[in-house]
């Protein structure tokens, strides 16, 4: 790939020809429109002018996937063409300029009047352009070094319930968490700053729990706090967390933007929590979306330092091959030899049990293992329900089952006699 071009892949759907829709995608979304305008040259349009690299066709479908009034003005029928395609274009037509990047690999795309699906794969960067947006502030080795765990799995969970609580509730929890042994803790998406536990007041009462944790084991518990918001509160409360000694906030990307997350970045070098909720709204669809190695590298772009990919056997909707896939993603270079890998954050349903699943799946522990029942829930407390974990990823390390690690160990035995039946 050329340094001074970026590349985009596509799925699409239509009735045309792709070859030809390929080229309409190509000009729609660089130098052309439906027609020539003033002052357009041969010279100009050369510079500035996507190309369309690859079109391979796939099958043919008696349906459309989308409706569209476009083709049945024209009275345009089937069969519909699938098709893959990848386009170039120039990086002088974006400069550092991430909304502007992603209005140009999707953008008016969806709205095509020639397909009836589009979908948005994959995007790949020269590492000299990706260097120019900011690489991760913490990233997958920051939050090691942050949390002192050097290798193996970070164990985390959830404070659940997560509304209700007031700050000093939700500090004893929290203080509870940290003596069962845990390396992170998170708030839900949904619980950011309400009236019952406004983060002013809940961010000093949680970290004097984690500091006086930390002051007996010298174990600091990162703590990602909720700060989705409106960008200068989110800043605002960034800065509380920092000045009493935290080391990461959560926001919610879909829902702040990607300007509010690059102003975040900008202003903290606390970990950065990317939490992905209302994705699915982007990508259940086969023929209409964004897919995840697309959404987390733009989000990347952004200064993310953890990503969320759902967990093997969860209870979302995504395939463990694409939760998986996901992670993968996640811990993919870039920019070349730079590290800027960012932490995979499993969660939705995860416990003891599918930790043998995720490695055998994944082949490392490079990741954030996030369990709220199978922590919360789990008979013997919180402390057991980490232990449970904790032994089950050390016996899949080991290539041993969990039904044989469990006989002498009853903190797993029990989460396999409780959890093993869902």
């Amino acid at each position: 790939m050329r340094a001074e071009r970026f590349r985009a892949t596509y799925l699409i759907e239509t009735p045309l020809d792709p070859a030809k829709v390929a080229e309409v995608m190509a000009g729609e979304q660089s130098c052309g429109t439906f027609t020539r305008v003033e002052g357009e040259t041969d010279a100009l349009r050369e510079r500035a002018r996507a190309n369309v690299l690859a079109v391979e066709r796939l099958e043919e479908v008696d349906h459309p996937s989308l409706p569209n009034a476009w083709l049945a003005r024209r009275g345009i029928g089937g069969p519909w063409k699938r098709a893959r395609i990848t386009l170039d274009f120039p990086v002088a037509n974006v400069g550092t300029n991430l909304p502007t990047l992603a209005s140009i690999v999707a953008g008016n795309l969806f709205d095509l009047g020639e397909v009836t699906g589009l979908r948005l794969e994959s995007i790949e960067l020269p590492p000299l352009y990706r260097r120019r947006f900011p690489l991760p502030a913490q990233g997958l080795a920051g939050t090691r070094r942050l949390t002192g765990v050097t290798e193996g799995v970070l164990v985390g969970s959830i404070i659940k319930p997560n509304v209700g609580l007031t700050p000093e509730e939700t500090a004893s929890l929290v203080a509870r968490l940290c003596e069962a042994g845990l390396d992170f803790i998170k708030d839900d998406e949904i619980s950011a700053d309400p009236d019952h536990a406004p983060l002013a007041q809940r961010i000093p009462a949680v970290m004097a729990a984690v500091r006086r944790h930390e002051d007996r084991t010298g174990k600091h518990v990162m703590v990602a706090f909720n700060i989705t918001d409106e960008t200068d509160a989110m800043r605002r409360h960034a800065d509380l967390v920092a000045r009493e000694g935290g080391s990461c906030v959560m926001a919610s990307l879909n829902w702040c933007g990607f300007s509010a997350i690059e102003t975040l970045r900008r202003g903290t070098d606390l970990a950065l929590h990317g939490h992905r909720n209302g994705y699915g709204a982007f990508s259940r669809h086969a023929l209409l979306g964004i897919g995840f190695q697309a959404y987390q590298l733009l989000w990347r772009l952004a200064g993310v330092d953890h990503m969320h990919v759902h967990g093997v056997q969860g209870k979302f909707a995504q395939a463990d091959e694409e939760v998986i896939s996901s992670a993968q993603d996640c811990v993919t270079r870039l920019a070349g030899e730079v590290d800027d890998r960012v932490m995979p954050a499993f969660s939705s349903g995860q416990w003891a049990g599918t930790a043998p699943a995720t490695f055998a799946a994944i082949g490392h522990t490079d990741l954030l293992f996030m369990a709220g029942g199978g922590v919360m829930a789990h008979p013997g407390g919180p402390a057991a329900g980490v232990a449970s974990i904790r032994e089950a990823w050390e016996a899949t390390a080991r290539g041993e089952a969990l039904e044989q690690a469990a006989l002498d160990r009853p903190a797993l035995r029990q989460a396999l006699e409780t959890f093993g039946t869902r």
